[in-house]
């Protein structure tokens, strides 16, 4: 694929000014030149363009933001002026496997002065004498070469890599944002079921509720029919008692009538003795 597809591709349906990192790594250059990429990436930080076959970076566009310059793997064997003019607030520069030869195809990159990081591995520069004092001395801005300080101490993590990764945060972050946006439907879908939820809920606790009052209606009915049954009971047993007073009362009118009669049989013979005399 050509560099130029490459970039539209890496686009994504973005402008160039949104984008502030690019990887163009293993596509085709055209004569070996940066094609298809214009100063409208005004925004870019990080550009890599890995085994691409360049030989020239004479076509890069002016970008001022560039901070980090990824350019190994290539032919490049001069012309390094360029960068100076066209990113000038470079920090991390990465030549290795190039054809650089010596230390004056170097020298433009004094004026790159916030340069921290320079990388020339598996460059025939590589192989002079008291290389990595000279380049030191040519570059006095530079922090680290090929990953090491003066005192042949390696460069953190956090130097070497932490601008890529400050940039994958960025990235995520935005994934996350545009992740959570997506779901967002769903969030309020569920937590429309939930409504739902609760309304069930609520209906379910107030159906308990009336047949809870349903059984204790039914409870009181059947106390009330108890007591009266309990009710009616008790006058049929006060009325049998009553019916009974009734028979002994009756019983005792019966008894005195017949004495009334005894007294009267035992009158009668003294009247008749009365008339005989």
């Amino acid at each position: 694929m050509d560099m130029k597809k490459r970039i539209h591709l890496e686009l994504r349906n973005r402008t160039p000014s949104d984008v502030k990192e690019l990887v163009l790594d293993n596509c085709r250059s055209y004569e070996g030149k940066i094609e298809g990429l214009t100063d409208e990436f005004e925004e870019l930080e990080f550009l890599s363009t890995i085994n691409v076959g360049l030989t020239s970076v004479a076509n890069l566009p002016k970008l001022n933001k560039l901070k980090k310059l990824e350019l190994s793997d290539n032919r490049i064997s001069g012309g390094l002026e360029v960068l100076a003019e066209k990113c000038p607030n470079l920090t991390h520069l990465n030549l290795s496997g190039n054809k650089i030869k010596d230390l004056g195809t170097i020298e433009p990159l004094k004026k790159l002065e916030n340069l921290k990081s320079l990388d020339l591995f598996n460059c025939e520069v590589t192989n002079l004498n008291d290389y990595r004092e000279n380049v030191f001395k040519l570059l006095p801005q530079l922090t680290y070469l090929d990953g090491y300080d003066r005192d042949d101490k390696e460069a953190p993590d956090s130097d070497a890599e932490g601008y890529v990764e400050g940039l994958d945060d960025e990235e995520e972050d935005e994934d996350v944002k545009d992740r959570d946006d997506k779901e967002a439907p769903d969030s309020d879908a569920e937590g429309y079921v939930e409504g739902l939820d609760d309304e069930e809920e609520d209906e379910d606790e107030e159906e308990y509720d009336d047949d809870a009052q349903v059984v204790e209606d039914e409870e009181d009915e059947e106390e009330e029919e108890e007591g009266e049954e309990e009710d009616v009971s008790g006058d049929e047993e006060e009325d049998e008692e009553g019916y009974n007073d009734g028979e002994v009362d009756d019983e005792e009118d019966e008894e005195e009538p017949e004495e009334e009669r005894g007294q009267k049989r035992k009158r009668e013979p003294e009247d008749e003795g009365d008339e005989d005399d």
